[in-house]
């Protein structure tokens, strides 16, 4: 049974959720929400597809930790517009911080906005931050249970970006397990095996980037 007190903030990030979205879907913005456990390779994976997709899409990025700038200026030196938000111990992004960070961005123009949540598999999945869509990341360096262990996430999440796959000779994670947990969980969800290392996988997962962007403009 949920307490009142829970239901009445949800409910209230919940309004303030529809407002971020109205105002994004407004400028045909295509907003995604990024999901993973702390050192999961959010950052790593933005870095390289910023850096790549430059020259087809202006994009920026809110980020989400509970201490420093690091992340964020690892974002800018990509030349994205980058705003960081720091919830001194608090364990997610919700819709009331977003909507504030976008008066630090210039929206007008902009094709891509992603969200790096605060390094977390459950709190973040229950605030809705206005996003489009949840992307939900996974490294071999975790167990490969962990769609069974946070279902949430993985049930509703559009993506899955399983990083650091180069690291797969060296670690224990059966990747056909993970994967089945996880489309058992969500059968629509897309997966993507990649190595922001290398560049393994990223085409794949930079297409489907197109295609929702595509969705978004015309909607």
């Amino acid at each position: 049974m949920q307490i009142p007190v829970v239901r009445n903030v949800l409910e209230a990030n919940e309004k303030m959720a529809a407002h971020v979205r109205r105002q994004l879907s407004g400028r045909k913005i295509l907003t995604l929400n990024l999901i993973s456990s702390p050192g999961a390779g959010k950052t790593s994976l933005l870095e390289r597809t910023l850096r790549d997709l430059a020259g087809e899409f202006r994009m920026a990025v809110i980020e989400g930790d509970l201490q420093t700038d690091n992340d964020a200026r690892r974002v800018a030196a990509t030349g994205a517009q980058a705003v960081q938000i720091n919830t001194d111990g608090g364990c997610h992004l919700d819709s009331n911080m977003v909507l504030t960070a976008l008066d630090s961005l210039e929206l007008d123009g902009l094709d891509i906005l992603f969200i790096e949540n605060v390094g977390n598999l459950v709190c973040p999945v229950e605030f809705d931050c206005g996003e489009d869509a949840k992307v939900a990341l996974l490294s071999v360096t975790e167990g490969d249970d962990k769609p069974e262990k946070y279902p949430l996430l993985f049930n509703l999440a559009k993506a899955l970006v399983l990083n650091k796959v180069d690291l797969l000779p060296h670690v224990d994670f059966d990747m056909t397990r993970a994967r089945s947990f996880a489309t058992k969980l969500n059968k629509d969800l897309s997966v993507f095996e990649v190595s922001c290392r290398d560049g393994g996988g990223l085409d794949a997962w930079y297409a489907w980037l197109r295609k929702m962007r595509e969705e978004k403009k015309a909607s």
